[in-house]
């Protein structure tokens, strides 16, 4: 049966509050300099990584997992390529202010980091 607790840690960590309501009172880390940094830090190493063009578009962002043997929260990367059409997703098993550089697949993974479209793959 489903803990109702466990639900609400995971709906805490999902808003981005800390679940156990400590540092910043609860504050959203949304707004938390530190994670907007690294956040910054991850979309400019992957447009760098990648060498991305300043009109493609690189989203990042901290997300909680919920999935068994996940870790609680993960670094999740995307940008298209090809004008729009080809989707490249990556997922970092880190927070995203313990995400260095090395972290990123290697350059040469870029095709292979495509998403076919229709795909439906809850594990990436």
């Amino acid at each position: 049966m489903n803990d109702p607790q466990d639900d609400d840690t995971k709906l805490a960590l999902w808003q981005g509050l800390d679940p156990m309501g400590h540092g910043g009172g609860g504050m959203s880390s949304r707004r938390n300099p530190q994670q907007r940094q690294a956040l910054r830090r991850i979309k400019e190493w992957t447009r760098e990584r990648f060498q991305l063009a300043e009109d493609e578009t690189v989203v990042v962002a901290e997300l909680a997992c919920a999935l068994p043997g996940c870790p609680p929260l993960e670094t999740v990367i995307a940008f298209w390529t090809g004008g729009g059409t080809n989707r490249h997703h990556t997922k970092i098993f880190k927070r995203a202010v313990d995400v260095v550089e090395n972290d990123l697949p290697p350059r040469w993974m870029k095709n292979a980091l495509i998403v076919p479209e229709g795909a439906n793959c809850d594990c990436c």
